[in-house]
């Protein structure tokens, strides 16, 4: 095979933490649109209408190709779907429409052999592609793992042998919610699993000669998938491999939710330089989704050029590079850093600071009659005045900062923090004796002024990047804090300019939920790091959004990578042709009665395919069992199988209630 620009070192899963650069893969044939090698990542989307109705997915692959998909999936969950795939192709080419079709099969190698050779790729999930998925608890001795295997190898033997003769590509698409018995009973239900998995076929594949292959490792939750592709990678180097990506995180949800979850897993992996194909899944119309990937791969296409067209930027390393741990820092103050969720800080110096009613837009409702403020789930935790002093009074369980020479001048500094920077701070006669934050950013860490600074335990470090490749600097910054035995906290810091945005992403922003490519670049930045366990705090600095967006994108980023729960979770599916109910109507009927449950994860997912293994992570389940029927579930076991739609909520909530779980939703 082609082993040309692949890593060489063990346990290295990117060309480079401080250099931006794509990990080359091998290119496949996806009918006259290769994928990885050169070629650009390509985009990706499902179809959700029934695969029998012929016309109906021919118009909505046109509307999924007008809207900039590359690759268009289609379900086959049995033969007479997959028998139909050549009605939809032969149509869609009558059409003047030659996009590449990816037959999506999940239990049936049958539905596989017979699409094999008609579309020009065919997915399969090892988990359930001729192995076993009852949700049993297995003991496999190794023997016993071994004959698993060979019987698998024979049942998926004929799909490979189709491929090869009909020149048809084959994702390897492994779910975290859907590992094998076999694979569950030897490594449990983890990344380390999810690998295995995968790499079993891959190295049956090889065996059988067909190289024709790309591999994804999906998640609802973006720390496991993150982690997952990233073993993969390592895996995949150490036996000379390097087959494309396919990336994705599975049942992201709808609306801000569902981008910043996206972003949080995609952007983390692409900001490395691995994947070669985007899919977002949304629960959403298929089109929707298209726009939300084009706009994190084309970030890294203009970062690239960039790149090249600019003096290189070196990004300071004070040591050899070695593995990057969790930062896990001192506690402030008892208010930050130590194992206290991350903070998040916002700005408010350009706002109206005459009314307290601009605190609600940070969490913090102004009571008149009552002369108090209503906190909530998501009240921020900092505010920014810079040099602006309000005309209220601030809450007391809000903590304001000011810059330096503004803090200094003020008598009552009760709950109020100067923020300086380096050279402030060293000069500085007086200093808060509580909290003092100090901008910073990785090229400081050279320089004489920060030799200057005498350290201690009231410093919380604002951490800044102009780079154009700035996570990697604020990654590196975090490694260099290590390495000098640094470990006062850390408040990350990005900032965006209105021209970071251009290029509109009118075409898919919902009237009700307005969407910016703010929630995707941030999400990537910061959601980035987090995910690696690093960072005490947050600062999203965007004067071109509005400021309760930036809170609400915020504690997204914090709920997204698991760092700081703040609202109910839905691992919602994004539909097929498989699906039984309405899943965008679904999910806002359960979403308007349990958005309340702050740490709740609640699974919807359209049949019995995508529920219980891909919502492997929910506490609930609300799964389509058949027409008018959804079954219940705690975790993965059932608790009511086929209650009537009608009904289905109802009980669900009473499970919830009967598990002691349910709170009765505030009013104000």
């Amino acid at each position: 095979m082609d082993t040309s620009n692949m890593l060489t070192l063990p346990g290295i899963y990117c060309n480079s933490k401080v250099d931006y650069s794509r990990w080359k893969t091998r290119e496949i044939q996806i009918g006259d649109i290769p994928m990885g090698g050169d070629n650009p990542i390509r985009i990706q989307s499902m179809t959700t209408v029934d695969t029998m109705d012929t016309i109906g997915s021919v118009e909505q692959t046109i509307r999924m190709v007008e809207a900039g998909c590359e690759y268009v999936r289609i379900t086959a969950p049995s033969i007479k779907e997959a028998q139909n795939l050549a009605n939809i192709k032969n149509e869609l080419r009558k059409r003047g429409y030659k996009v590449p079709l990816v037959a999506d099969i999940h239990f049936t190698p049958n539905a596989a052999e017979v699409a094999a050779r008609i579309v020009e790729k065919v997915r399969v999930n090892p988990g359930n592609y001729a192995d076993k998925k009852k949700f049993d608890q297995l003991s496999y001795t190794d023997e016993a793992y071994q004959l698993e295997l060979e019987r698998i190898y024979q049942k998926f033997t004929p799909l490979v042998n189709i491929c090869k003769e009909n020149g048809t590509a084959m994702r390897i698409g492994t779910n975290h919610g859907s590992l094998s018995d076999r694979i569950m009973s030897h490594y449990g239900d983890t990344p380390e699993g999810m690998v295995e998995s995968a790499m079993e076929f891959i190295r049956m594949c090889e065996d059988l000669n067909f190289y024709n292959l790309c591999i994804s490792m999906k998640s609802s939750n973006p720390q496991v998938m993150v982690k997952a592709y990233r073993l993969l990678v390592e895996k995949m180097v150490s036996e000379n491999m390097n087959y494309p990506l396919h990336l994705g995180v599975t049942e992201a949800g709808d609306g801000e939710d569902g981008r910043v979850k996206s972003a949080v897993g995609i952007g983390t992996l692409l900001e490395d330089g691995l994947g070669d194909t985007v899919r977002v899944s949304l629960t959403e119309e298929p089109e929707r989704e298209a726009p939300v990937a084009i706009a994190l791969v084309n970030r890294y296409s203009k970062r690239k050029k960039d790149l090249e067209s600019r003096p290189k930027e070196e990004i300071v390393q004070l040591s050899p590079e070695t593995a990057l741990t969790p930062y896990i820092s001192q506690e402030v103050n008892t208010f930050i850093g130590g194992s206290l969720v991350p903070r998040i800080v916002v700005d408010i110096s350009k706002e109206n600071l005459k009314d307290a009613q601009v605190l609600a837009r940070v969490g913090y409702r102004y009571d008149i009659l009552l002369d108090k403020y209503h906190m909530g789930e998501q009240s921020v935790d900092f505010v920014y005045l810079a040099d602006s002093l309000p005309s209220f009074t601030m809450p007391a369980n809000l903590k304001q900062v000011y810059n330096y020479s503004t803090w200094s001048k003020l008598s009552n500094k009760t709950n109020i923090h100067p923020l300086f920077t380096l050279e402030e701070f060293v000069k500085a006669d007086h200093k808060d004796k509580a909290l003092n934050m100090v901008r910073i950013c990785n090229s400081d860490l050279k320089s004489s002024v920060f030799e200057s600074v005498e350290l201690d335990k009231t410093i919380v470090f604002i951490l800044e990047t102009n780079y154009l490749h700035g996570m990697a600097d604020q990654r590196q910054f975090f490694r260099n804090l290590q390495e000098i035995g640094i470990d006062n906290p850390v408040i990350i810091k990005r900032s965006y300019q209105k021209e970071d945005f251009s290029g509109p992403l009118g075409e898919f922003m919902n009237p009700e939920e307005p969407i910016s490519k703010i929630q995707l670049y941030a999400s990537t930045d910061l959601g980035a790091l987090l995910i690696d366990g690093l960072g005490s705090g947050i600062w999203i600095d965007s004067p071109a959004t509005a400021l309760e967006s930036i809170a609400s994108l915020s504690f997204g980023i914090l709920q997204a990578t698991r760092s700081r729960i703040s609202k109910t979770e839905y691992i919602s599916c994004p539909s097929c042709g498989r699906t039984l109910f309405d899943l965008q109507e679904t999910t806002q009927m359960i979403r308007s009665r349990t958005n309340h449950l702050k740490g709740l994860k609640i699974g919807i997912m359209g049949c019995i395919v995508n529920g219980p293994g891909e919502m492997a992570d929910a506490d609930y389940g609300y799964v389509g069992a058949g027409p008018d029927k959804v079954t219940l579930y705690r975790g993965q076991q059932v608790v009511k199988k086929n209650v009537s739609s009608a009904h289905a909520l109802d009980e669900l909530i009473k499970i919830i209630k009967d598990d002691g779980l349910w709170v009765e939703e505030k009013q104000d």
